[in-house]
């Protein structure tokens, strides 16, 4: 979480700065116009996430192709070293009621397969989120909503992005593991279903 907060404040900075140094608008504007902007962008991005949530999971499925992530994308994983770094991506399913910075019941076919059926509903969380934040951009004048929005919604994305990758990383896993169960006791998978 530190880390996210620092890159926000940093490109906050950064973005104020550059307004400042420019005078793309007076400093009370830039300011205010910086502020506004990462608001939105937590606010946008919280609705998405709320509205997710209340998504029924049968949209979100163990089996649903579009989840679906192809040897391409894993090799893609693997060569960005995401097993190194997921950890330190922030984690905010637990404000959702179900956390997925670990597995609390790696035995259990049920909370395995909830398990994966949250990380879909996390991708498409993410995903919504890229756009999203563009959003912001008709929110703020003239050439502020170049110099500040778009900078602010770019940093967005790339928060979202991280997540999303780790999410995708850890699908394919999860569903290894479910498949082994239900493999060496299909009475599980019976219950899994139920």
């Amino acid at each position: 979480m530190k880390l996210y907060l620092s890159v926000i404040g940093i490109a906050m900075a950064i973005v104020a700065a550059i307004n400042l140094i420019f005078e793309t608008a007076p400093w009370y504007y830039v300011i205010s116009a910086v502020i506004w902007c990462t608001v939105l962008q937590f606010a946008l991005d919280g609705l998405i996430a709320i509205l997710i949530r209340v998504t029924p999971d049968r949209y979100f499925d163990v089996d649903n192709p579009y989840f679906a992530v192809s040897e391409k994308s894993q090799a893609l994983y693997k060569r960005l070293q995401v097993r190194r770094w997921k950890d330190k991506v922030w984690e905010l399913g637990g404000l959702g009621g179900f956390s997925k910075k670990s597995l609390k019941e790696p035995t259990n076919p049920k909370y395995i397969e909830k398990f994966i059926i949250e990380c879909n509903k996390g991708v498409v969380t993410h995903r919504l989120s890229y756009p999203i934040g563009f959003l912001a951009m008709m929110t703020v004048d003239g050439l502020c909503a170049v110099t500040i929005a778009l900078p602010i919604a770019v940093v967005n994305v790339f928060l979202n992005v991280l997540p999303t990758l780790v999410l995708r990383y850890n699908t394919p896993l999860l569903q290894r593991l479910l498949a082994r169960m239900n493999k060496k006791c299909p009475a599980a998978k019976t219950a899994a279903e139920a």
